[in-house]
């Protein structure tokens, strides 16, 4: 067989797409083919997940410049651009939309589940309202870092499945090298699609989306007495469990908008994303968030907001009786901290090193300690990390204590924690091995990432790239050949802004 006739076989359907949110009502998006670029280049393809949605990894290997930046039309997709509104910092925007994604369409994975592939950076839909539909390379690269991380992290996120150079320029605050994202989600439905048609009045919409909403994320729940309650209780649930995973690792979104919450309860839209060094939660990173509405600690009432927000759009399929579908609303929204409440109380308690018996003083204990590294000024993640083999071995106390201002301040808490484990049944060996699988070595410092990017958008170097993307796909093992790449930035190395990137 000629080289010509391989690629042409190797065309015919590398991707088996499935796709039911084309079989919408046109109102749901607007069909729309990627707009071809230059010279594109693969960056970066992740083979293993191809693999594990049963994608020909190898034909997508060797096509991907084509097939991942929109200039190769790939068999079976239909590509399209998703209707949503959303309330951004607050204020209500009526239409949004992907102004520079297009969703190909859909496959089911090698687990049986459902999953999107979109390009990011794709070009003009027609919700770019006046925007150039393309994406920078720096940003491209952040949501392919981070996301991946995520997902080695053990959290609920969007994945990346490629990235492209597209070899043509992009017009921001200076000229930059563009570049094509290849997402993969559950999928990008958001509380803001629901939004888009309650806003609209359009009741027979909010019913379609929600019925389809509990065919693909929640089949459980097609049975329930009051199935679009149950649906809004689900989707609580698993945005509660979302926010306390970032807690856990200290991840700041930076902006939780309500057109970037998914139905789904993934992490999406890596834009001006950070992760905490010194632990304050107050810890605000994108530029864009002057008044610290996304802040750290802000982001459990956040997601609660957001949470009533659907609860609004949703409001007439709760009750045909509108105050009862009030009181339903609201008992929903009113739940959502409770769950909040009762995972964040277990992920802190596994940080260090609790088991499931609470004891009247735990919560003091955790209240201090937090209080403790606030005012000490100390890098959140390595603390836990150091906490965890102070708990195997009291010799790690003076690696502890280097990461606070006063290296005495813990002493105290250390006494009142080792006097509390011992009333645990764990021997401290199992305790150390349970808390190394919550505390990360290893997270996408924000300075590293930055001199990732700096390389890549700068020099043309993509080494950096690779390498840390490496490393974060191991976060919870120690990897002391990587110990730079656990350490908090130097003075002069801190980042103190990221960006939205669009």
């Amino acid at each position: 067989m000629s080289g010509a006739t391989t690629a042409a076989a190797d065309r015919t359907r590398p991707i088996p797409f499935d796709n039911s949110y084309a079989r919408l009502p046109d109102a749901f998006f607007a069909p729309v083919d990627p707009t071809p670029v230059e010279a594109p280049r693969l960056i970066a393809f992740n083979r293993t997940l191809a693999e594990d949605l049963g994608l020909d990894a190898e034909a997508l290997a060797r096509h991907g410049a084509a097939y991942f930046s929109g200039n190769a039309p790939l068999p079976g997709a239909l590509p399209l651009a998703m209707a949503y509104a959303g309330h951004q910092f607050g204020q209500f925007v009526p239409q949004l939309g992907d102004g520079r994604a297009i969703l190909l369409g859909e496959v089911i994975d090698r687990s049986g589940q459902r999953r999107d592939i979109q390009l990011k950076g794709a070009g003009q839909t027609p919700y770019s309202r006046r925007g150039d539909g393309r994406a920078a390379l720096g940003p491209v690269l952040r949501e392919y870092i981070v996301s991946e991380a995520m997902h080695a992290l053990d959290i609920p996120t969007t994945r990346a499945l490629a990235a492209v150079a597209s070899g043509q320029p992009v017009y921001r605050d200076r000229v930059l090298p563009g570049a094509i994202l290849t997402r993969v989600a559950a999928s990008h439905i958001r509380v803001g699609t629901f939004q888009f048609f309650a806003a609209r009045g359009d009741t027979g919409n909010v019913r379609v989306l929600a019925d389809h909403v509990i065919d693909r994320h929640y089949p459980d729940l097609k049975d329930a007495e009051k199935p679009y309650l149950a649906l809004l209780d689900a989707i609580a649930e698993r945005q509660a469990r979302l926010i306390t995973a970032w807690l856990g690792v200290g991840f700041i979104h930076g902006v939780m908008n309500t057109d970037n919450m998914t139905i789904s309860g993934e992490t999406i839209d890596f834009g001006p994303c950070a992760f905490m060094d010194r632990y304050d939660p107050r810890t605000v990173f994108s530029s864009i968030d002057h008044g610290g509405r996304y802040a750290f600690g802000n982001q459990p009432m956040v997601g609660q907001w957001n949470i009533a927000r659907l609860a609004e759009a949703l409001l007439a399929l709760l009750d045909d009786d509108q105050d009862k579908a009030v009181d339903a609303a609201n008992a929903a929204v009113g739940r959502f901290m409770d769950k909040f409440q009762t995972q964040w109380k277990a992920t802190i308690r596994a940080k260090i090193g609790l088991g499931a018996d609470e004891e009247e003083s735990d919560q003091t204990l955790i209240r201090d300690l937090l209080v403790t590294l606030y005012e000490q000024k100390a890098d959140y993640t390595l603390a836990f990390r150091r906490l965890t083999d102070t708990a195997e071995n009291a010799a790690a106390d003076t690696a502890l204590a280097a990461l606070l201002a006063d290296p005495a301040a813990l002493g105290p808490w250390l006494a009142l924690w080792r006097e509390r484990l011992s009333r645990e049944a764990a021997s401290p060996q199992a305790r150390a091995a349970a808390m190394r699988r919550v505390n990360p070595a290893f997270i996408p410092r924000n300075h590293k990432v930055e001199e990732a990017l700096t390389a890549a958008v700068d020099h043309g170097d993509f080494s950096l790239f690779h390498a840390l993307n490496d490393v974060l796909a191991r976060p919870y093992e120690d990897r002391p050949a990587f110990a730079a790449y656990a350490m908090p930035p130097k003075p002069g190395e801190e980042v103190t802004a990221t960006f939205c990137g669009t």
